[in-house]
């Protein structure tokens, strides 16, 4: 039997035993913290394949000749296609003498490396030489991704010469100058667009340079160079002007590597093509869209070819020219060497107009005479607006248009031509005002806009007047007299416009004024304020992070009584002044009280509280405030 003095033994020694216990607890704890308080710079290694962080990158990068990069996303069905093969390449490159690391970037995660390098998809590869990205744009597979990193490894290795030429102010004139043909980008170091096209134009130009004869790309830091880049017009960036001898003509191509390399070789062609056959002509004007242009000459040695050829170069991307040095068409046209005929598609014509007109060139024709002619006589009296054919034939306002069912097909061109009628008896009435029919369906966002989709009625007509302002007529079975009578009230000044508009706010006392479409003009033109107003869309996700400090900005300014910081939903609201344009969000302008139909874009990258203080003080004109006082 134990005695006391024997429990009391028992207990001190299993008392020891869970102190014991707990210290080694409290040691594992420690280690926990340890492992929890790790900084991120270990790297990983799967199959090979080194897994790399914005933690880890800069660390893992020091001392290393060559790394291969891949930047992927997880959801990116490319990137897991060839996940098996990336491994195979990792394990390539182990072998290789001396071994090149192989790793991967999760861009997803590691946003500020995707962003540092410009990754815009999936995947994408780099060769890091000494630190330095090399752009990788070979085959994705492993002979060829390999074979280019060894030899990025070699010893010698140099990065080739950029393809772009680079133009100062020192050789801009001789080099524009000289050049059949070039394409320049003024661009901005700091802007986003500008270094997403980077790489494209690069490629192009690369492409471009093996072309017979080649066709030259160059770039111009405008923020170096402001004289040039006002000498030619740049208020934005990128802007890409193409030059032919030393003229500028505005770049309306695509901006990524086989869209800007095909652009450019159609741009080296000439602008006119060579027709030979009278059937040829026949058949564009029988069943064409649009006026055929011919120039008659009687060689490539006339004069007057080469002022045609002139004339067409500034406006081949809205015409299509055409020439001949046939005597058989020049019968068919009616036309004498030296002139210019145009001739509008038999669908088109009427008895209140030419069929075609001619213009006689001369040796002292002015080049501009020429285009002015192209200018005057391509549009019918009543012409069809398409979707293919607005930007190009349809941008003068006021613009009158008759909105139905318009199919110039076999089974439906009579009914087509008699709505089409009532319209061209009209607008010879009104030789100042364009008018257009327009299939309904085609233009059905805008017959909404108009509030006329559910009219009711077969024909609906609007007109789409100076300034982005919008008039519809009231549904009414279409004739002449009650299309002239609308007509006639709009040209009086009676109509009032149409404006999509959310409601307007009943309490706009925020620090950030709320426009809507009806109160644009009350608020934006406001003569006697300065205001900055953001355009936004309610899913941007850009719009959403610039919120907060814009809300800032606006009470930083709150005690201003002549600056007002306002924004507004284009997506839901109507922008009633073509001077504001929209073609992506946020887009910000500040409308001096001086030149409201002249506002200024705000172009700056530095979208923050300071950034958009210095744009307001730069152009305010209404400021009461020092800049230490605010």
């Amino acid at each position: 039997m134990l005695t006391l003095d024997d429990h009391r033994a028992c207990w001190r020694m299993l008392s020891m035993m869970f102190a014991d216990v707990a210290d080694v607890d409290e040691v594992d704890d420690s280690d926990d913290e340890e492992d929890d308080e790790d900084d991120g710079t270990e790297v990983k290694d799967e199959n090979g394949v080194l897994v790399l962080t914005d933690s880890n990158f800069d660390t893992f990068m020091e001392g290393k000749d060559t790394v291969l990069v891949e930047f992927y996303a997880p959801w990116c069905g490319h990137c897991k296609q060839f996940a098996s093969e990336y491994e195979k390449i990792a394990q390539s490159l182990k072998e290789n003498d001396p071994p090149i690391p192989v790793a991967k970037v999760d861009a997803t995660k590691s946003s500020s490396l995707a962003s540092r390098f410009e990754v815009s998809g999936y995947p994408t590869f780099k060769i890091m030489k000494k630190g330095e990205p090399v752009e990788y744009d070979g085959a994705k597979n492993e002979q060829a991704i390999v074979a280019q990193v060894k030899e990025v490894a070699q010893p010698d290795w140099k990065p080739p010469p950029e393809a772009t030429l680079v133009l100062t102010k020192d050789n801009f004139d001789d080099v524009v100058n000289n050049a059949d043909i070039i394409l320049v980008e003024f661009y901005a170091p700091w802007c986003g667009h500008c270094k997403q096209l980077a790489p494209e134009y690069e490629k192009a130009a690369k492409d471009l340079s093996q072309r017979s004869p080649p066709i030259p790309l160059a770039k111009v830091d405008a923020t170096q160079e402001k004289d040039i880049a006002i000498r030619f017009g740049v208020s934005g960036y990128p802007t890409l002007k193409i030059f032919r001898k030393g003229k500028a003509f505005d770049y309306n191509g695509p901006r990524e590597k086989s869209g800007i390399v095909d652009y450019m070789s159609e741009q080296a062609g000439p602008p006119s093509k060579q027709v030979q056959m009278v059937k040829q002509v026949s058949e564009l004007i029988k069943d064409g869209d649009d006026a055929v242009i011919v120039g008659v000459f009687s060689s490539e040695q006339d004069t007057t070819y080469d002022l045609y050829l002139e004339a067409c170069h500034v406006l081949r991307e809205d015409f299509k020219f055409l020439h001949t040095f046939s005597l058989d068409l020049a019968k068919l046209l009616k036309a004498s060497p030296g002139q210019v005929v145009m001739v509008q598609p038999e669908k088109f014509r009427s008895k209140y107009e030419k069929a075609s007109h001619t213009l006689t060139i001369k040796d002292s024709t002015e080049v501009s005479e020429v285009q002015d002619f192209f200018k005057k006589h391509i549009l019918p009296l009543v012409g069809h607006r398409k979707q293919s054919n607005d930007a190009k034939r349809y941008t003068k306002r006021p613009l009158v248009v008759v909105y139905y069912g318009v199919d110039f097909g076999f089974d439906f061109r009579k009914a087509t031509q008699f709505w089409r009628s009532k319209v061209l008896e009209v607008a010879k009435d009104f030789p100042e005002y364009t008018f257009a029919i327009a299939d309904e369906e085609d233009y059905s966002d805008e017959l909404k806009s108009l509030g006329l989709s559910d009219s009711g009625e077969e024909v609906n007509v609007g007109i789409l007047g100076a300034g982005g302002k919008k008039f519809a007529m009231e549904p009414e079975e279409l004739d002449s007299e009650v299309l002239r009578e609308f007509i006639m009230a709009f040209k009086k000044g009676k109509l009032k416009p149409v404006i999509k508009s959310q409601p307007v706010p009943k309490n706009n006392k925020g620090p950030v004024k709320v426009v809507v479409g009806k109160t644009f003009d009350d608020i934006v033109m406001d003569t006697k304020k300065d205001v900055l107003i953001e355009f936004y869309a309610p899913w941007c996700g850009h719009c959403k992070k610039l919120d907060p400090d814009y809300t800032a900005l606006g009470k930083k300014y709150k005690n201003e009584k002549n600056l007002v910081i306002a924004k507004m939903d284009a997506t839901a609201n109507d922008v009633p002044h073509d001077s504001y344009k929209t073609e992506g969000f946020p887009t910000i302008y500040f409308a001096p009280s001086n030149s409201k139909q002249s506002p200024i874009k705000f172009e700056g990258g530095d979208r923050t509280i300071e950034g958009f203080s210095k744009f307001l003080e730069q152009h305010a004109t209404k400021l009461s405030q020092s800049k230490d006082e605010l």
